[in-house]
């Protein structure tokens, strides 16, 4: 779905007009008419505060125009497992489960591993797959890249 029919969609759910939640929003009810209209689309910052407002991720309300994966442990993410800031706001970088309340869950690669072998293993995906899988795909990503 595009984004002006997102911003609609959840606009009606809430039950709130283009007036009520341009006031909430702090923006013209012209502005939120050009966006429900598609003519325009809101600045980084007001996406944020849409997707606070709407419990969803930026990347839903763009109409989800990319597959976001989990910058830890590679993951596939949508707005159940995507990770929240402290202040509420999405962090579409990262799962719930490799990042909560502001902290990384883990320090080292290998005890993600462990984990993840230990929970996953099972007669399809043996514990020498998922290991061997994961020893060559965390490296790639931003988390451990970065560390």
């Amino acid at each position: 779905m595009s984004f002006e029919k997102e911003i609609k969609s959840y606009r009606i759910l809430k039950d709130l007009s283009q007036e009520e939640l341009a006031q909430q929003l702090n923006v013209s009810t012209e502005d939120l008419i050009s966006w429900e209209n598609g003519e325009k689309t809101p600045n980084e910052d007001e996406l944020k505060i849409l997707s606070k407002k709407f419990n969803v991720s930026v990347n839903t309300l763009l109409g989800s125009p990319k597959q976001l994966i989990c910058q830890c442990c590679g993951m596939p993410l949508d707005d159940a497992a995507i990770s929240k800031e402290p202040d509420g706001t999405f962090n579409e970088e990262y799962c719930q489960w490799c990042y909560k309340d502001g902290k990384f869950t883990y320090d080292d690669m290998e005890t993600l591993i462990d984990f993840c072998v230990n929970q996953f293993a099972s007669e399809q995906f043996p514990a020498e797959q998922i290991r061997a899988s994961m020893e060559e795909r965390l490296p790639k990503l931003n988390y451990w890249k970065n560390r």
